[in-house]
């Protein structure tokens, strides 16, 4: 089944939150109505109050609050007559000239470039001129004018505070939601990552470093989230800014409203020429970024290898190389970013600038129409203020390819196929195993294990031995179904090992490593796994029961001893221990040991085997060894050779018949000699 874009997928993941995200919207589109009023109110302002004296005037015969005394006589702006008003026979203009302002008793029939020659004012627009006589008003006459005006400008400037600060509030919840959705987001499909990779197939992990898988849980989520947090939230607020910003100049002026929206085109192409040269160059960058962390994560595993072998110098040199290719993607894709999307929107103001500037320059020369300095005001505006989303796009895109392709290998990883994860329970199996002629390849070309076929019967102990390489590991990974059989069949009380979900296949299954592996937490933690079917009890026993009492009794903290990483406080054998215990915990029914007691002293290993003949009752126990002194009690040893079973029998009746197996214990006989010598 063909999986959505990536895009869609994104998508998918934000509509998880829909409701947030969709008020942080209805926050962000009140917020961007409240601060985009501001320019409109200033036009008012400026055209109906501080340039609104030059609007005609007109003699009344009545005084109130919006009228001007004027030489014996009380005038009113023509807009602000009322049916009340009883009007006059008397008609007065206000026309500023330079920094002067003049009175005449006629009204102005056209506006156009004016000049003033003694008492007489000339006003010119194209072949039309009149004449008017005038008089000079005194700044005492000229504050009287503007004295009804004062009254609407302070409630228009409080009218603008007021939305800044109602803006402000917007923008403040319009962030805190986005942000909130965002880690929300990142915080679903951080845990869908780290719960998938529970989930995909072993064989998924053995050709792909730890460091690189952790980056994607990590780097790569990272960076997607700051694709919700930044560029999603600048993308939404600069569209919905914009928008409003071409509706405002819309309403302003049509026709150069027009002019300013091919931006959005010019916009859009560069968006498509910056990502296909970008990608490439953020693949590169990623891919880097996993190589290092990969790379670290082997070094500080392995620091013990490099510093005894010395190879410091040789480790730094690798380093060196991998970070000095990913410094040169970083300083190309700067260099793109740097050479291209400031100066892209510094170009584009200018042009939009020098458009303005012609259009209503040439209205003024040609004298087809003069503009209101408010209108000038508010269209300049409203322009400087559509430049920031537009910058701020631009600038996003760097971060917006970045995430893209976080974004894909995030999900290439999500579209790996995942095991079924069935919690259901199910009863406790008697513990028959039966090989049916089972071959097994791992590159599916050559055979590890040929033809195996044996039957392992509850409560027996079946040993697996063999020089490295023979398959002894290989039958224990395909009875868990780490990985699945070719050819054959394995069946567990009769039923076949593939019918049954991975997870209840290993509900009654426990297993102890060679080299166990402990948690950050404590003893007990170790032990029970969280699991809370597991009481403190239960563990207490089992780590009784392996001889794990007496170095636990000599610690601080006992069972509840903090266990760092790996169990690095630990010796090999107090983890082995705790690793047995582990297993004992659980009950399983088939118990694996896999070169479990390699790591352990004599004593210890005495203790082991000890309990061993205890816990192993009613238990199917499989036993990998290559101190073959361990197994002698086993009921059942195969001898493996190559993928093979050579021999089989109890320990007496394998060296009566002086095969592989008896070999191979002349041989640990011989070096036990030479150790106790």
């Amino acid at each position: 089944m063909k999986q959505p874009s990536t895009g869609k997928r994104l998508v998918q993941y934000a509509l998880h939150y829909k409701r947030t995200i969709f008020f942080a919207l209805i926050m962000l589109t009140f917020a961007v109505a409240a601060e985009l009023t501001g320019p409109f109110i200033a036009k008012k302002m400026i055209d109906d109050h501080m340039m609104g004296i030059e609007s005609p005037w007109s003699e009344v015969l009545n005084k109130d609050d919006q009228t001007v005394a004027y030489k014996n006589q009380y005038y009113k702006r023509d807009d602000y007559l009322s049916k009340d008003d009883q009007l006059g026979n008397k008609e007065l203009q206000i026309v500023q000239v330079g920094r002067s302002f003049y009175a005449t008793e006629k009204h102005l029939t056209f506006d156009g470039e004016r000049s003033i020659t003694e008492e007489t004012l000339t006003i010119t627009s194209g072949e039309k001129e009149e004449t008017y006589l005038v008089n000079k008003l005194s700044q005492k006459e000229l504050l009287a004018f503007y004295q009804p005006e004062i009254s609407p400008i302070i409630i228009l400037l409080s009218i603008y505070i007021g939305l800044l600060f109602v803006a402000a509030i917007f923008q403040f919840g319009k962030s805190l939601l986005l942000q909130k959705a965002a880690n929300r987001i990142i915080q679903k499909m951080r845990t869908d990552v780290f719960e998938h990779i529970q989930r995909v197939p072993i064989t998924y992990f053995d050709n792909r470093p730890a460091g690189k898988i952790v980056s994607r849980v990590t780097n790569d989520t990272e960076a997607i989230r700051e694709l919700y947090v930044k560029v999603l939230a600048s993308f939404f607020t600069s569209g919905i800014y914009m928008t409003g910003i071409f509706v405002a100049l819309f309403f302003l002026h049509v026709k150069l409203a027009l002019i300013t929206m091919l931006l959005i085109p010019i916009i859009m192409i560069w968006m498509i020429v910056y990502r296909k040269v970008a990608s490439r160059y953020n693949h590169l960058i990623r891919t880097r970024v996993s190589d290092i962390n990969g790379m670290i994560n082997e070094s500080i595993q392995g620091m013990t290898i490099i510093r005894a072998f010395r190879r410091q110098k040789e480790t730094l040199k690798e380093f060196e190389t991998l970070n000095e290719e990913h410094f040169t993607y970083q300083n190309k894709l700067l260099s793109l970013n740097s050479m291209t999307s400031h100066n892209l929107v510094a170009v584009l103001r200018n042009i939009a600038f020098v458009v303005l500037i012609w259009y209503f320059g040439g209205q003024s020369i040609s004298g087809s129409g003069i503009i209101s300095i408010g209108l000038l005001y508010a269209f300049v505006d409203y322009l400087n203020r559509l430049f920031q989303p537009v910058t701020d796009i631009v600038n996003q895109l760097a971060q917006l390819e970045q995430a893209r392709v976080s974004s894909e290998r995030v999900f290439q990883l999500l579209d790996e196929k995942g095991e079924e994860v069935d919690v259901k329970q199910i009863p406790r199996y008697e513990g028959n195993v039966r090989f049916e002629d089972v071959s097994f390849s791992y590159n599916g070309e050559n055979d590890v294990l040929k033809h195996i076929e044996f039957e392992a019967k509850k409560g027996e102990t079946v040993a697996l031995v063999g020089h490295t390489g023979s398959g002894k590991s290989s039958i224990i990974n395909l009875l868990f179904r780490y990985y699945d059989i070719d050819r054959g069949k394995i069946t567990i009380d009769g039923i076949d090992i593939t019918k049954l979900p991975r997870q209840q296949l290993r509900q009654h299954m426990g297993i102890v490593l060679q080299d166990p592996f402990l948690f950050t937490g404590t003893i007990e933690s170790n032990v029970s796994l969280d699991n809370h079917e597991i009481t403190k009890e239960k563990v207490h026993k089992a780590l009784q029961d392996v001889g794990a009492e007496r170095f636990i009794k000599q610690l601080p903290n006992q069972y509840e001893e903090p266990v760092l990483e790996k169990g690095s406080t630990l010796s090999s054998g107090e983890r082995q221990l705790i690793s047995f215990a582990r297993a004992l915990a659980y009950d399983p029914a088939i118990l694996i040991l896999d070169e479990a007691t390699a790591n352990i002293d004599t004593e210890t290993e005495a203790m082991i085997q000890k309990a061993l003949n205890i816990v192993k009752q009613g238990r199917t126990t499989f036993i990998i060894a290559h101190r073959l002194s361990t197994i002698r009690e086993a009921d059942q040893i195969l001898v493996l050779d190559h993928g093979e079973i050579v021999e089989r029998g109890n320990h007496e009746q394998l060296l009566n018949q002086k095969g592989k197996y008896y070999q191979m214990y002349q041989l640990q006989i011989g070096k036990d000699k030479v150790k106790l010598c």
